[in-house]
């Protein structure tokens, strides 16, 4: 075993991410861990824009085609996914790269979470009796923990079915028991971090012409397979791609509407991208994606 070199690569949607990491994997004899919360999915392959086997170029990829539409997962499925895929880098003194466009998993990573109890049978079930009336629950943990329920809505019935499983469990408001277990990073080494910038109306346009190139490798035929294989109940099928293709299939939208809807709502979220890495990292090499390659590759 040894210490083996880490860094990640951020970026909005649609940057270059996946071909920079790529590169880099080759340039540093490294395999790469996808923190990005579609490409985790099994069979969704194109509206992910998960790298294709040829793309990968014999690079080993983590965090991809890793569970399938059902299963459900949350930011621990990553940090027990980090910890697993650095002990088989070490173990063949491979180095890793750290990519994807949900950098809210990279932070956690960085920062951790605290470790949550083992949940009862009995547990689950008066949990499951709580949120028959979730308004009033609600009303409840707030009287109980208003500092901790400040921060979650009234209608979020799935962090509030944390906050039951915790205070039900424990017997601790969720304040007091996350003061009495601190998170723990999972990265406890400094990482570098290199983050993809784009001018906005230059990424909109790679966006639009990505979005053109899903449609013509076969979006419409994914969706239709997913729909027909896992309904459209999973959280998944609500992701951006997803749910306008659902919705040009149901005959609310043309089939340049569902493009234009795409796009737009790609580009939304590589805004939000921005803000969340622009407000949330510390010491980041920023740059365009070809200052970035020379960085990296030269």
């Amino acid at each position: 075993m040894k210490n083996i070199k880490q860094l990640a690569i951020i970026g909005s949607t649609a940057s270059g991410k996946t071909s920079l990491a790529i590169q880099t994997a080759k340039k540093i004899d490294a395999h790469i861990l996808s923190l990005d919360s579609l490409s985790i999915y099994k069979d969704i392959d194109i509206v992910s824009a998960k790298p294709t086997r040829k793309e990968r170029n014999g690079i080993i990829h983590y965090g991809i085609d890793h569970i399938y539409p059902y299963e459900d997962f949350d930011v621990t499925t990553f940090i027990t996914l980090y910890k697993d895929v650095v002990k088989k880098c070490e173990d063949v003194s491979k180095n890793l790269v750290i990519v994807g466009g949900t950098s809210f998993y990279l932070k956690m990573l960085i920062e951790g979470v605290s470790l949550l109890p083992s949940i009862s049978q009995e547990t689950q079930e008066h949990t499951k009796n709580y949120l028959c009336e979730l308004e009033k629950t609600y009303q409840w943990l707030y009287k109980l923990d208003p500092h901790y329920m400040a921060h979650i809505k009234s209608n979020d019935r799935y962090r509030i079915e944390k906050v039951l499983h915790i205070y039900l469990e424990t017997k601790k408001i969720p304040t007091e028991y996350f003061k009495a277990v601190p998170p723990t990073p999972a990265i406890s080494t400094p990482l570098p971090i290199y983050q993809i910038e784009w001018d906005r109306e230059l990424l909109r346009k790679r966006i639009a012409l990505r979005t053109k190139n899903m449609i013509k490798d076969g979006l419409i035929d994914e969706i239709c397979m997913l729909e027909k294989k896992y309904t459209r109940a999973p959280n998944c099928m609500k992701a951006i791609g997803i749910k306008e293709t659902l919705a040009y299939l149901d005959g609310l939208y043309s089939k340049n509407e569902m493009l234009e809807k795409i796009t737009i709502n790609t580009a939304r979220l590589a805004k939000r991208q921005k803000t969340f890495n622009n407000s949330q990292f510390e010491n980041v090499v920023k740059g365009s994606l070809s200052e970035l390659e020379k960085l990296l590759l030269s």
